[in-house]
């Protein structure tokens, strides 16, 4: 089944309440071992995209291409410079001619981690959002064809924070604090579980204007 506009739409609404939610549990991890701001630059990158979802073009590459670049108004910050150029490399790739379906996705996603290791220096391995990634691109593809994708998205995502615990973060600020953040969770994994976690479960249709939820803390 091919994505469409109205499905990205309320994709990105939800995707935008749950990063206001989660700004405070991401705002304390990246504390540990960043700037602690990364709740905040999710918090600004939400209200900005929920903003341009207003006049989005409706076309899935338009739609993110228009969150692209609310999030690079958003904030200066490392993450919101990767999350923009991700969704940005995101509608290059459809604009190309792919189509935006579960068979294709994989191959979307590993080409959003290519563009994302050559903008920020990191590899795969090194306890980054792009080892999240990773294990999303590789459960959706191994997923049974009548499996639930976000379901599937957000499991791998959590999977692979499991995985990635006691080993040291090696790119970014964190690795600068690399005995400490083999016990902590990198901040830009959670971030993506949380994003994945948000699309699992369909919710009613949320109006534009709606005001961002009372902040929630990290649940588990």
């Amino acid at each position: 089944m091919r994505m469409n506009t109205a499905q990205l739409h309320q994709a990105f609404l939800r995707w935008a309440t749950a990063m206001e939610q989660a700004a405070p549990e991401l705002n304390a991890l990246d504390g540990e071992l960043g700037d602690g701001d990364l709740g905040v630059t999710l918090s600004q990158c939400a209200h900005l995209v929920r903003i341009a979802l207003r006049q989005a073009p409706e076309s899935v590459p338009g739609i993110l291409r228009a969150a692209s670049q609310a999030c690079a108004d958003a904030s200066g910050s490392s993450f919101g410079t990767l999350l923009a150029s991700g969704l940005l490399s995101a509608a290059k790739w459809l604009e190309g001619g792919q189509a935006a379906n579960r068979t294709t996705l994989p191959q979307l996603l590993r080409h959003v981690i290519e563009k994302l290791s050559a903008r920020g220096g990191a590899s795969l391995g090194d306890k980054t959002l792009l080892d999240a990634l990773h294990a999303i691109a590789q459960a959706i593809e191994g997923a049974p064809p009548q499996a639930a994708l976000a379901a599937v998205a957000s499991d791998a995502a959590e999977q692979a924070l499991k995985d990635f615990r006691g080993r040291p973060c090696r790119a970014g600020r964190a690795r600068m604090f690399a005995d400490k953040s083999a016990h902590l969770d990198d901040p830009g994994m959670v971030a993506v579980w949380r994003m994945a976690q948000s699309l699992v479960v369909p919710q009613e249709p949320l109006p534009l204007d709606t005001p961002p939820p009372a902040p929630a803390g990290r649940a588990g």
